[in-house]
């Protein structure tokens, strides 16, 4: 693929720079991925990251101006027609891994929490039950039944708040994360909570000064 650079109209990447050339440069889109940018004889010539060139490989990130004023970033270049599809569908597993995570933080956490309240009632009451029993003919088996059998709910309930209290951090945590990693890929917006399917089906990013394609027509 060619992407042809300059301030003539027939272009596909239109510089509105009087210090640009009518046909300026190109961007080579090789079949394996590689990108090449090559100066078409401008007037004020081709720069990758400051440095002039006539032909260079070029990575997404890297810089190119062209003539004085003018600088954008490779990938502005590839997006020259604002579709940014490839880029939307990667955020799917985003969000869906984002779910699962959620909820598996949601119910790990809430079986723990009742396994700890009610844990003690089970097991350590059932023991102060046996040594009650037991403690008919002995008073200092009969006191620490009174005790066990007193200090397990206090402890089931302490560990079951205890449990219960690390769910929103971890929650915050993984809404920190979705938050940087979950944005319009070309203005970097957060896109909510939307289940990816409705973003999907608007077409375009809704921030008025982006309006990024999101879904190829």
């Amino acid at each position: 693929m060619e992407i042809k650079i300059g301030k003539a109209a027939d272009n596909n990447y239109v510089i509105d720079d009087p210090e640009a050339s009518r046909y300026h440069a190109v961007l080579l889109v090789r079949d394996g991925g590689d990108l090449f940018i090559e100066d078409k004889n401008s007037t004020n010539g081709t720069f990758v990251n400051d440095i002039r060139i006539i032909r260079k490989k070029v990575r997404p990130n890297d810089t190119v101006s062209f003539g004085l004023k003018n600088t954008v970033r490779v990938s502005d270049i590839l997006h020259y027609e604002n579709d940014y599809s490839d880029e939307f569908a990667a955020l799917k597993p985003v969000y869906d891994n984002y779910i699962k995570e959620k909820i598996k933080v949601q119910s790990t956490n809430q079986f723990k929490t009742r396994l700890f309240q009610s844990l003690p009632f089970a097991v350590i009451g059932m023991v102060g039950i046996v040594l009650g029993f037991m403690g008919h003919t002995n008073r200092w088996l009969f006191v620490i039944s009174f005790v066990v059998a007193v200090c397990a709910p206090t402890l089931g309930i302490y560990l079951g708040a205890r449990q219960a209290a690390k769910i929103p951090a971890q929650l915050q945590r993984l809404a920190n994360k979705f938050k940087i990693d979950y944005v319009c890929p070309k203005c970097g917006v957060f896109l909510g909570e939307l289940p990816w399917e409705s973003l999907a089906n608007k077409k375009l990013c809704q921030t008025p000064t982006c309006k990024a394609k999101w879904v190829r027509t």
